[in-house]
């Protein structure tokens, strides 16, 4: 038995040192040649740069020059030495299999949204299949905006509500209660957005269900409202030393699932809204869905079967109210000691300035580990439409960065036709690899000699998978006088927290992209914002209504069609005015509100939490400029007072029963699904700070002896969702679904998790295997002609087409690298029945070469799974795409 015991064990050892030896190769940290297209950093050929050439030393056609780079270019590196970096890690299955290495078996939520304001019910299910009692640590996400204000845990029939704590306090009560053999549970925050729960004692055969709520409020733009439920944490890139790392850090040390794998517990969401007002639009862009409608101003979205892998992706749920309205006005709560109200003031319709500020762009681009495939695809076509609307009187730059980074020009060039052309040919020919060093990029950009007469913005486009937030933070307030900045977050789920706090700190607007389909729409939302503002200049002010403690301190320009909103105390009667000033375009606006027209309501109970939390984010700002210690108490009593969870309170719940005879506990933590379209690039790296971490072997991490054994998994049902038909259905919002959704609400058509032969080609990064293809390389997916008979009209088949298309050039992509000289005309016809669902696709190729059978796998195969909007009877399409690079 023992000799079969050591076996296993070196089995295992070996197989984790092959794995490391794999991500360590790719990097050229073990001394092999890295790849000039996936090295780390290396993100041009060795040896030289794309220098566009500024000023007086251009050309007059702005022409781009080749030049020496290996005097030029400055290498930002990762932080020197041998010591192992704080780095996530892949999940190998083995070992012991008497102890339950995946104790996190479901996950799920429920959203109930009234108005402007989403209360959501978080629960986590852990259980123990093994032999031995063990302690889950499980990392997961949360909304930046969450007031996280109550936790329970369900023991059998025992409920035990938590208890807010000072964090230190909170975590030595529960280890004492894992010690004395109680279960118990506690719940930590580690960034805004990114929190820990430990769950320990749990015993084999035991089910432990923790329940967490918080609340956040919805605030429209341009109109749409947008409630996001992040899923998975992405893996986070540290230069940061392992040993002697603060506890705050150490998360960051969490296993991952390899590329493709999906979770390995269940996720479900459910959703209530009751809107106040009827509700025009609805779109799920990111899953397959079924919404009711049970009233004009109501509806219920429940997630089809399908998805209970679907916790590898944010859901976002989008929403537009009849007539294009926005809820503004005043809503007050009356409590017992204090009162709190909060302001949402519309703002007025955005105006065309015929003042021309000549303006220069400085573009960060991600190019890392992380970036890879999928999500660089996306930043390129994002770039592309960005860059591509410059006009030649502005200027711009590019600064690529992953585990280094490079600027194309010493100073900015003008947007020339040839000058965007080179720059745009630079940027298709990037590859991932590499870790994320964000800060020495920054600093690059903001030690750029600026164009003189030129107001300068820095755009940054990046997954955030980064664990140095308030450093950047900190950074960009330092340089806040030389530039603005303006954040795209690339990504399924993408760290939102770095995304907002860089947009927030450099006054500029967050944007998250998902698929490329949405970065032409993006792009000129960035183009709106920057050069046209909502409004300026704006001040509240009251008048016979006592307000105080009033959030934010001061409001900064609305760039994006958006409220202005404000939080406050109030004392004595509700009564007098609040009024909002400050200029649209160059005439003065001003809204007056009469607080006498709005009544407290029980209902607005929601407004302290939101009011705390508010606060607590304004005084972790004022935090990261210089360290307080006045500041961290009042923030700590904050989270006391009102119950919240915080950087320095903690949630724990301790059962009264002690549970084990001394059998002590193994610490087991939850490995993680790395987000859709994030490859192992992610994770792979280098010892010593080279890359993102390496694999751990069992002598650094106990957790990595893992096994997936005998775990009973619900069948999941392949049928697509159907929508409930007791109301007329809501018209779509293809311009929100992004690309996603099909025309009838509720129905998310790309399942982006099938596993066919095309889309597992299509999606494939493996080094050296064949030659990667930008996603947008040129390539073009047109519909040359459509021939629709049936129940739907030609319109509305051309519009859904249209908004998948970015799905099928991926297809074409993946054919394009295998063979470059693929082209031609692609002939399907579609027959689809009542409820929109495709019934079968029937293929022709013709008039060109258009590869191997697998392009064709994978095109039909995408089509397969599409649900166009439903009619009233059966509809046959015959569609001809071109296809050419």
């Amino acid at each position: 038995m023992n000799q079969a015991r050591t076996s296993t064990t070196v089995l295992e050892r070996c197989f984790q040192v092959a794995v490391a030896l794999i991500a360590l190769a790719g990097t050229g940290s073990l001394g092999l040649p890295a790849p000039a297209e996936a090295g780390s950093g290396v993100l041009l050929p060795a040896g030289s740069t794309i220098t566009l050439a500024p000023g007086e030393t251009s050309s007059p056609e702005g022409r781009v020059a080749l030049t020496d780079f290996s005097d030029k270019m400055t290498a930002t590196k990762p932080m020197a030495g041998d010591d192992r970096t704080l780095s996530p890690y892949f999940f190998i299955p083995g070992g012991d299999s008497s102890t339950d290495r995946l104790p996190l078996k479901a996950t799920s939520a429920d959203v109930a949204i009234a108005g402007v304001i989403a209360d959501v019910t978080v629960t986590q299910v852990y259980s123990n299949e093994g032999d031995h009692p063990i302690e889950a640590v499980y990392v997961f996400p949360g909304s930046t905006r969450a007031a996280v204000y109550g936790m329970k845990m369900t023991i059998g029939e025992r409920t035990i509500v938590a208890q807010i704590q000072k964090r230190a306090e909170a975590r030595e009560a529960y280890e004492t209660a894992k010690a004395q053999g109680k279960s118990a549970s506690l719940l930590e925050q580690e960034r805004p957005n990114v929190f820990q729960m430990n769950v320990a004692n749990i015993l084999p055969g035991d089910e432990i269900r923790v329940e967490l709520r918080y609340t956040e409020l919805l605030v429209p733009t341009a109109g749409i409202y947008e409630f996001v439920y992040p899923t998975v944490v992405g893996p986070r890139y540290s230069n940061t030393p392992a040993e002697g790392a603060p506890d705050t850090e150490r998360w960051v040390q969490n296993p991952y699932l390899t590329e493709g794998q999906k979770p390995t517990y269940a996720f479900d969401i459910t959703a209530t809204l009751d809107a106040g007002m009827p509700i025009q639009e609805m779109a799920v862009p990111t899953h397959k869905v079924h919404i009711q409608y049970e009233s004009a101003s109501r509806a219920v979205l429940t997630l089809d079967e399908s998805e209970q892998s679907g916790g590898n992706r944010d859901v976002i749920l989008r929403y537009r109210l009849a007539g294009n309205r926005v809820q503004s006005g005043l809503l007050l709560y009356q409590g017992e000691k204090e009162n709190f109200f909060l302001l949402i003031n519309q703002p007025p319709a955005r105006v065309e300035d015929d003042l021309v500020v000549l303006r220069e762009y400085v573009f960060i681009v991600d190019v890392s580990g992380s970036m890879s495939g999928y999500p660089l695809n996306i930043s390129k076509k994002l770039l592309k439409d960005l860059i591509g609307r410059l006009s030649p009187e502005e200027r711009f730059n590019v600064i690529l960065f992953a585990g280094r980074s490079v600027t194309m020009a010493p100073r900015s060039v003008p947007a020339t036709k040839e000058n965007i052309r080179k720059a745009i040919n630079v940027i298709d020919h990037q590859r991932g690899g590499g870790g994320t060093e964000l800060l020495p990029a920054l600093q690059r950009a903001f030690d750029m000699p600026s164009a003189e007469g030129f107001s300068r913005s820095i755009v940054v486009i990046t997954d955030g998978y980064v664990s140095i937030e308030t450093k950047a933070f900190d950074l960009i307030r330092q340089r806040l006088g030389d530039a603005n900045l303006f954040a795209f977050g690339i990504g399924s789920s993408v760290n939102r927290y770095l995304i907002e706090g860089m947009a927030r700190v450099g006054l500029g607007e967050p944007f998250v992209v998902t698929e490329p389909g949405a970065a032409p729409a993006t792009a000129e939302a960035f183009r709106t914002y920057i050069q046209n503002p909502v409004l300026t200049d704006i001040e509240v002010a009251f008048d016979g209504f006592e307000a105080y403690d009033v959030e934010p301190p001061s409001i900064p320009d609305v760039l994006a069609e958006r409220p202005v909103i404000v939080f406050g105390k109030w004392r004595g009667t509700a009564r007098g005015t609040i009024t909002v000033s400050g200029f649209a375009g160059r005439a003065a606006y001003e809204r007056t509100f009469d607080v006498g027209e709005f009544a407290p309501m029980p209902s607005n109970a929601a407004l302290r939490y939101l009011w705390a939390r508010h606060r607590i984010a304004t005084l972790g700002d004022y935090n990261q400029l210089q360290e307080s210690g006045q500041r961290v108490e009042e923030i700590t009593d904050l989270g006391l007072d009102y119950h919240l969870l915080t950087a320095y309170t903690s949630f724990v719940a301790i059962d009264s029963l002690v549970r084990t005879d001394g059998d002590a506990s193994e610490t087991v933590v939850q490995p993680l699904p790395l987000p859709e379209g994030v490859s192992n690039a992610a994770v792979g790296g280098s010892l010593g700070g080279g890359g993102m971490g390496a694999v751990q072997t069992t002598a650094v991490r106990r957790s990595m002896r893992g096994t997936s054994h005998g775990r009973t998994k619900r069948k999941v049902s392949p049928a697509a969702p159907q929508v409930s038909t007791e109301l007329a259905p809501v018209p779509a919002m293809d311009e929100l679904a992004s690309g996603y959704a099909s025309s009838q609400v509720g129905k998310s058509v790309e399942n982006e998790d099938d596993d066919s032969e095309g889309r597992a080609e299509a999606k494939k990064e493996t080094s050296g295997e064949r030659k990667d293809v930008a996603f947008d390389s040129g390539v073009e997916v047109e519909i040359d002609t459509l021939r629709v008979k049936g129940a739907l009209g030609e319109a509305d088949v051309r519009a859904f087409l249209e908004a998948h298309a970015a799905s099928l050039e991926a297809c074409y992509a993946s054919a394009l690298g295998r063979n470059p000289e693929s082209r031609g005309k692609l002939t399907l016809t579609i027959v689809l029945g009542k409820d929109g669902k495709v019934v079968s696709v029937s293929p022709t190729r013709h008039d060109g070469d258009l590869g191997d059978d697998t392009m064709l796998a994978c095109w039909t195969s995408r089509v397969e799974r599409w649900v166009f909007p439903s009619g009233s009877g059966e509809t046959t399409i015959e569609v001809t795409w071109t296809l050419a690079p």
